[in-house]
């Protein structure tokens, strides 16, 4: 189960510098259920994903670079790439009265969607989503809204969004 939620946000102040991250490049081979090739690195997916926005199933498999290579071609240019960094955050719940420790994923989109930075944050429970207290630099929650989902965002241009 993948329970996540998302975010536009504005990194003006963060220096993108400090973080490990990852480049991606994924194609939609179908949007209902989702299907997708992902490679992340030099490490290849197939990932299928259920219905929902805040909490879905999600399974991923792995691929060999030939496989993703066939598959990828199989998308109708249906392809998103995007810069993922990886930046640790800890904030205080006051429900839980603890610190917790989560890693936002920065997602700054090329090609098309350059212009669109978007954050995922992934929780183990849907309760830990809803305490979730945002960094200062998250300007608005878009996790209900489908139209950011990767799977609808490709074909679109930032302009589009």
């Amino acid at each position: 189960m993948e329970i996540e939620k998302k975010f536009l946000v504005d990194i003006s102040e963060l220096h993108l510098e400090d973080y490990p991250k990852k480049e991606l490049l994924q194609g939609y081979i179908l949007k209902d259920p989702v299907i997708r090739a992902r490679k992340e690195n030099d490490e290849y997916y197939l990932t299928v994903k259920g219905k929902g926005l805040l909490a879905r199933e999600e399974i991923n498999l792995p691929l060999s670079s030939e496989a993703f290579d066939n598959l990828i071609k199989k998308t109708d240019n249906a392809i998103i790439e995007k810069t993922r960094y990886l930046i640790p955050y800890t904030y205080y719940s006051d429900v839980q009265l603890s610190e917790r420790h989560v890693t936002i994923e920065l997602d700054v989109f090329h090609g098309k969607l350059s212009g669109l930075i978007m954050a995922e944050v992934e929780f183990d429970s849907t309760e830990d989503a809803r305490e979730f207290v945002a960094p200062s630099w998250f300007i608005k929650e878009v996790t209900l809204d489908s139209r950011y989902q990767n799977a609808n965002l490709v074909g679109l241009n930032f302009s589009e969004i």
